[in-house]
């Protein structure tokens, strides 16, 4: 009825406690999808993750949502738990019901969705975890209360029964949308094998064709319809026709900043909400100037890095780059994080005097430490990064003379920060005084960025 709605939850443990994360389920609104939004409606006596909202041809809207069942029958078992809603006070309402824990055994069953279609209700789930077992499960209903009967074919979409080297595996946690011409398809999170059987990009949202197929079986009663992801695949296909047969699929696998505008281009942003004054786009027109706050890069902290999404496993990023320090150990460059303890930077560290280049690598439980450091081959305010990344390497360049020569200042495998989670890791600029307060800064003047699928990129073919 023209309005927009996110449901979704925060999962929350406050600074210094050591309780168990809360899970605080919202939604907030909007008349136009690009805003503004409501603040947060919160959503009290709502247990679990991964709700969903359904709202039946009869007026009513429920609420779906996963818990543990008050007494599971193993640990991980999960239940799918379904109340009305009530949208003028945010209140659940009314009886709950409990309706499914899954189809293979129920181990971490959540992210319930629900379908009406030819007077039917079908519910699909997760099942089997984030990892190489997670699944897609269906089941179905003549009243949205249930009972629901399970799909015999379930999983209806998986790769556990694929190897564990297959292109993309940990498929599941699926959605499904009907187009106006009446074709279906299904979101479908899963995770490239593209370095050790994992990828920096972490879990991402891929798109496969669905039909309906009625059961053929003369003996049953009732034969009911069912999704049938990938009819032809049976898995994430490598390449796909596009949905729509006059347009052209066209991936966004470059980017590329000047800095010439007013706002930030939408490709960049920040971890967590940027402390004020971090950056300026008009101190130095046609640049973006960082400034090198105190915080470094660690967990709950606002740090002066801007970024955006890594979006192939192959990739060339470089940056050019004005640096400016005012006081010891002020340092600027390029950062690749996968998360807060996870994360490569290739920086120039101001010290005793001194601009020194350095690649450091922090991992999870260890001190961050230096994999190389030196004194830049004579000294220049200005320089540009280049970070290569082919034949399961990534390569750190740098050039003084704008770009007319690189030196290589040291290689790595290209498996140090694969995904430990669901995230994928963000490609940026970074500025630090390291715990003191400065004037310090570093001026961008541009960026580019070149994606490359996994198979197509070498070094040998580095510009």
């Amino acid at each position: 009825e023209g309005n927009f709605y996110i449901i979704t939850t925060n999962v929350y443990t406050p600074p210094g406690e050591d309780k168990p994360a809360r899970f605080i389920n919202f939604i907030i609104t909007a008349k136009n999808i690009k805003g503004p939004w409501s603040d947060p409606h919160v959503l009290e006596g709502a247990p679990g993750i991964d709700p969903d909202i359904f709202f039946d041809d009869d007026g009513k809207v429920w609420y779906t949502g996963t818990h543990s069942p008050e007494n599971p029958e193993f640990d991980g078992q999960g239940e799918i738990w379904l109340q009305e809603i009530d949208l003028q006070t945010w209140a659940l309402t009314g009886e709950r019901f409990f309706l499914w824990r899954g189809a293979c055994g129920g181990l971490w069953v959540e992210g319930p969705h629900l379908y009406k279609r030819n007077g039917w209700y079908y519910l699909l789930v997760a099942e089997g975890g984030t990892s190489f077992n997670h699944a897609v499960m269906v089941a179905v209903s003549k009243d949205i209360r249930g009972p629901y009967t399970s799909n015999p074919r379930n999983p209806i979409f998986t790769s556990r029964h694929l190897s564990y080297d297959n292109w993309v595996h940990s498929s599941g946690h699926g959605d499904l949308v009907e187009l106006q011409d009446g074709r279906w398809y299904m979101v479908v999170l899963g995770i490239r094998a593209d370095e050790g059987r994992g990828s920096n990009m972490g879990r991402e949202t891929h798109l496969v064709p669905v039909i309906w197929e009625r059961e053929p079986f003369e003996w049953k009663m009732i034969k009911h319809d069912w999704p049938v992801c990938a009819p032809h695949e049976g898995r994430v296909a490598r390449i796909s026709p596009s949905p729509f047969g006059d347009t052209r699929q066209s991936p966004r696998d470059s980017f590329s900043d000047d800095f010439t505008y007013k706002e930030l281009d939408l490709e960049w942003n920040f971890r967590r909400v940027p402390a004020p004054g971090i950056y300026s786009l008009k101190a130095s027109p046609g640049h973006l100037r960082l400034f090198a706050q105190p915080e470094v890069i660690r967990e709950r902290a606002s740090y002066s890095f801007i970024g955006f999404r890594q979006r192939e496993t192959d990739f060339e990023f470089v940056v050019s780059m004005k640096f400016t320090p005012e006081g010891e150990g002020d340092e600027a460059g390029v950062a690749l994080i996968q998360k807060d303890d996870s994360y490569l930077i290739f920086t120039v560290l101001h010290q005793d005097g001194s601009n020194i280049l350095r690649l450091v690598l922090a991992e999870p439980e260890r001190v961050p430490r230096a994999l190389k450091h030196d004194l830049m081959l004579g000294y220049n305010d200005r320089v540009v990064f280049r970070l290569v990344s082919g034949d399961h390497r990534w390569r750190y360049e740098y050039s003084l003379d704008d770009c007319e020569t690189y030196r290589t200042f040291t290689e790595t495998n290209a498996d140090l920060l694969l995904s430990r989670g669901y995230t994928g890791a963000y490609l940026g600029l970074y500025a630090t005084s390291n715990g003191h307060i400065t004037g310090g800064y570093a001026d961008y003047d541009w960026v580019r960025y070149q994606g490359f699928p996994r198979g197509l990129r070498s070094f040998q073919g580095a510009r």
